[in-house]
């Protein structure tokens, strides 16, 4: 049976592509592609020999794709699909072909590489060894609210993805639905500008209200904590040595 590569690339910083992953472009018959123009660019800065044909594969041809692309490896085609950043599947197109190539008996083979899940948690300070991402919020209201309370009561760190225009509103809901948790807000990561801007909701959200970022944001905030451990934690600061 053939293999359907899943090619993780740079989330901002050109020089976190692997070699691994610049040799599979290179040996690929069919490159599956979020934007063929985005990744043809990418292929072409970092020097990678341009695979015999690129197609595209976003949210909105990605199931009738599925068919396509099992169809490729029944032909013994090699075959890897790649989003604009990082891993494809995780908040990305390329689901529906890994299930279906799996269900036809193909292999599915992962190139690791730059995710800005990872590159957030532990930028933000809180804790990282337990979370929930949850990717991006549905728009529409209500669905949100819903979205957010499914895991209002849970003690994992929750990390959310969000569009730079919503930024501000989305950081007033989660103070809102959350209350006043420590948050932090990862712009630009692994590019030039890279910063974290920390504190609690309320704060960060008055903060984004009229200032819009630049470039999507992953926005980490802080599990549920109950009393006692925070009772816990001000006692253990106010008994410290000065």
């Amino acid at each position: 049976m053939a293999k359907l590569t899943i090619i993780a690339t740079p989330i901002g910083n050109l020089g976190d592509i692997s070699q691994r992953a610049k040799d599979t472009i290179s040996a690929l018959d069919i490159l599956c592609c979020e934007d063929t123009r985005h990744t043809g660019n990418l292929v072409s800065l970092l020097g990678i020999q341009r695979p015999a044909l690129y197609v595209a594969n976003h949210e909105h041809n990605e199931r009738n794709m599925a068919a396509k692309i099992v169809a490729w490896l029944e032909e013994g085609k090699k075959v890897g699909i790649c989003s604009d950043a990082g891993y494809p599947l995780v908040s990305d197109p390329g689901y529906p072909a890994v299930v279906a190539a799996i269900a036809a008996g193909h292999e599915i083979e992962v190139i690791p590489g730059a995710s800005a899940i990872p590159v957030a948690l532990i930028s933000s300070g809180l804790p990282p060894s337990s979370y929930i991402f949850k990717g991006f919020a549905p728009r529409k209201p209500g669905h949100r609210r819903s979205f957010l309370l499914e895991d209002a009561d849970s003690r994992h760190t929750l990390v959310f993805y969000e569009s730079p225009f919503r930024v501000g509103k989305f950081l007033a809901e989660l103070y809102e639905v959350l209350g006043d948790r420590q948050a932090a807000v990862c712009l630009e990561l692994t590019k030039q500008f890279e910063r974290t801007l920390r504190g609690p909701l309320s704060q960060l959200a008055a903060q984004f209200a009229e200032n819009p970022p630049k470039g999507e944001a992953v926005i980490v905030v802080q599990g549920k904590v109950d009393k006692k451990e925070r009772k816990d934690d001000e006692d253990d600061e106010s008994n410290s040595p000065d």
